[in-house]
Order: C-alpha cells, then structure tokens, then sequence
C-alpha cells in the first residue's frame, strides 16, 4: 500500500486508522526510521520501538478534533488502554510524508492505579 499523500494531517490520520486496525506493518509507513515519542511514561527513539510498545499495549484511538498547521498537527483524542479511556493530546510532527516526532500528555493516574497493589 502507498501512502497517498504527504499532507502531515493526512498522515497522521492514516497512522491513527492502521493502529487502531492493529496494521503494524502499515502504520510502519507512516513513521520515520528514527522517530521520537515522548509521553507520560517516558521516551522510545525510533520507528521500531514506538510500534512495538503501541502493539504490545493495543491501544485504541478515538479522534475527537485534529489542527494542522504546516508540518505540526494537533490530535484531541481518547486512548483506551486496558479497558480506560482516557482523554490525551498529541502534537505530531511530520516530515517528508512521516511521522518525525510525537509527544504525547494526558493524565496517567488512572492507569498508574491499575498497577498499584491493593491495600
């Protein structure tokens, strides 16, 4: 398959269809080989680890509202993770038609408690 445009908010739309899909190796074209995520649980460099993280978590997209402007694209969404959705924002930068860099915010508590033992 390939990636039909090089608008960055088109490429972070077609990034977002092939995780939620669970398409790894499609999504894989949608991100550069030495991408950088950076969120509330901390950083991954490169195209591999971010996807594999995102595979081994399964996570889900629902986009409420996307912004672009030039290269930078702002995405309002809610992640499901584990069975909580939780509402995040993440400001991709695209570069050359791919995913160059990713940081990602939203409030961890919620999944910070899954982990907690039980008292």
């Amino acid at each position: 398959m390939k990636i039909s445009t090089n608008e960055p908010k088109e490429v972070v739309l077609g990034l977002g269809k092939a995780l939620n899909d669970e398409s790894f190796q499609i999504a894989r074209r949608y991100v550069s080989d030495d991408m950088k995520y950076v969120g509330p649980f901390g950083s991954r460099d490169g195209a591999e680890a971010y996807l594999q993280e995102i595979e081994r978590l399964r996570l889900k997209f629902d986009i409420q509202k996307i912004f672009a402007d030039d290269e930078n694209v702002c995405v309002l969404y809610d992640i499901t993770v584990s069975g909580i959705t939780l509402f995040a924002c993440g400001w991709f930068q695209v570069n050359a038609g791919k995913v160059s860099s990713l940081r990602v915010t939203f409030d961890p508590r919620p999944l910070v408690a899954l982990s907690e033992p039980i008292r």
